[in-house]
């Protein structure tokens, strides 16, 4: 919406984007502590030759896991993680999204710390760790909207919360080499230890600086404080709703919360299959080392990082200049997203070539971008003060793939061959043509009528 407070400041005199940067450091260790074990478990099971004085040599493993137990420890964290969503969302709303997305980081990384011993105890030891971490985890993305809802003005929600979220990719772009230099030249324990440590200091920042929102800061400018509430348009202090004041029937009832859903969940598979799985595909099918396999997994996320910036700005300039609404923006840039994806998967699954299935699949991750500046914003568009729940339901179910998926593969990819491989691209990209037919008929971009009774109901009182 349209108004008169002007600000003149320089963009690093902004408070929102120094939120905006710490939210991007929270999530690079939200990656950064999911994507250690992806790659360290590699190190973590291989067989190594250990050459003894006398001229022996024997085969040696830290863990003897079979590919249904390495499945069942990667998809662990996910067991975790999809119970707390919805709360996450809730709990956002009632108590402020900045507590508990802290919260979420600081014990993730706590148990980080702690994982070089459950694994050394047993599996199930590390299991739970998973587990535990994944639950305080998974409140952390439903928080950060929450977070938006209160700090990022309607005409700068793309760019402010990709610039966050980038953060994901770069906390793997990051993560992912070096936990394979550390488990290479250190020891796989020192992935944990390092970025474990990483995740306590950024939560004592967060702590001390972000607040709940601009009326709770006392060190933002009073005019960027009028702005946001302005372009905001609501009273960033209003109460939070009970859970009964909710409209929970209307809010499962809407094609356009569906539309969300079922976007997320058809990304979330291709996501969490490529998180997971590419450092075990580069190295047991292209027969790449630990740390090149590591490095060549980052590869995609480094372009979808470099997109990220780029979309959110394009989605937003966009919306500016009245070229498209809101909801051809979403639309145009999932889809188009997704059957790029779909492209470039079935292209991985035929070539399965050392530097062409690095190629197509540095470019069919890298355009997933575009879907993170459409349906991923989405929330905000249709429903702002519900948009921390939303976000709780619909990451519910794009937490499912991260389940299903690494127990899938681990099932389907017995002997590491091409043939086997091949079915998991299909999978994937079978589902991100069904996702991207379903978002064009069903999304909006507009906010919806059950989201707008509760602000008429006050202003007739």
């Amino acid at each position: 919406m349209e108004n008169s407070i002007i600000e003149t400041a320089p963009f690093w005199k902004k408070k929102r984007y120094l939120v905006v940067l710490l939210a991007f450091f929270g999530f690079f260790n939200v990656y950064a502590l999911r994507v250690n074990l992806s790659v360290a478990i590699v190190s973590m099971t291989e067989v190594r030759e250990i050459h003894h004085e006398n001229n022996t040599v024997i085969e040696e493993q830290y863990f003897n896991w079979s590919s249904k137990q390495k499945g069942l420890v990667l998809s662990s964290f996910f067991y975790g993680y999809i119970t707390t969503q919805f709360m996450g969302g809730y709990l956002a709303s009632r108590y402020g999204g900045n507590l508990i997305f802290g919260i979420g980081i600081g014990v993730t990384a706590f148990f980080t710390l702690l994982t070089p011993l459950a694994a050394s105890w047993n599996i199930y030891a590390l299991v739970a760790v998973r587990v535990i971490e994944g639950i305080f985890e998974g409140m952390t993305f439903p928080c950060c909207y929450h977070i938006w809802s209160k700090w990022a003005p309607p005409l700068e929600r793309s760019r402010m919360a990709n610039f966050a979220m980038a953060g994901n990719y770069v906390g793997t772009v990051v993560g992912m080499p070096l936990s394979g230099i550390f488990a290479t030249y250190i020891g796989w324990q020192s992935v944990f230890y390092i970025f474990g440590t990483i995740g306590i200091v950024w939560l004592i920042m967060w702590i001390l600086i972000v607040k709940a929102s601009p009326e709770a800061d006392s060190r933002i400018s009073k005019i960027e404080r009028d702005y946001i509430i302005a372009s905001i348009g609501r009273n960033a202090n209003e109460k939070p709703p009970n859970f009964n004041e909710i409209p929970w029937k209307d809010i499962f009832m809407s094609k356009a919360v569906w539309a969300i859903i079922v976007a997320f969940f058809c990304e979330s598979w291709g996501f969490f299959t490529m998180f997971t799985e590419l450092p075990s595909f580069f190295k047991d099918l292209l027969d790449f080392d630990i740390s090149k396999s590591a490095i060549l997994s980052a590869l995609p996320y480094l372009a979808l990082t470099i997109l990220l910036f780029f979309s959110g700005f394009i989605a937003d300039w966009f919306q500016v200049k009245s070229i498209l609404t809101t909801t051809q923006v979403r639309r145009y840039f999932t889809c188009i997203s997704f059957l790029s994806q779909t492209i470039f998967m079935i292209l991985a699954a035929f070539i399965l070539h050392r530097v062409y299935s690095v190629i197509f699949l540095t470019i069919g991750i890298g355009l997933g971008a575009f879907s993170l500046s459409g349906f991923a914003i989405n929330h905000l568009d249709i429903a702002p003060q519900y948009a921390s729940i939303l976000m709780g339901i619909g990451n519910t179910f794009g937490t499912i793939p991260g389940m299903v998926s690494p127990l899938l593969t681990g099932y389907i990819v017995t002997k590491s061959t091409e043939s086997e491989w091949r079915i998991v691209f299909y999978i994937t990209a079978a589902l991100y043509i069904s996702g991207c037919i379903f978002y064009w008929f069903f999304s909006s971009g507009k906010v919806q009528a059950w989201a707008e009774k509760k602000n008429e109901i006050k202003n007739k009182i």
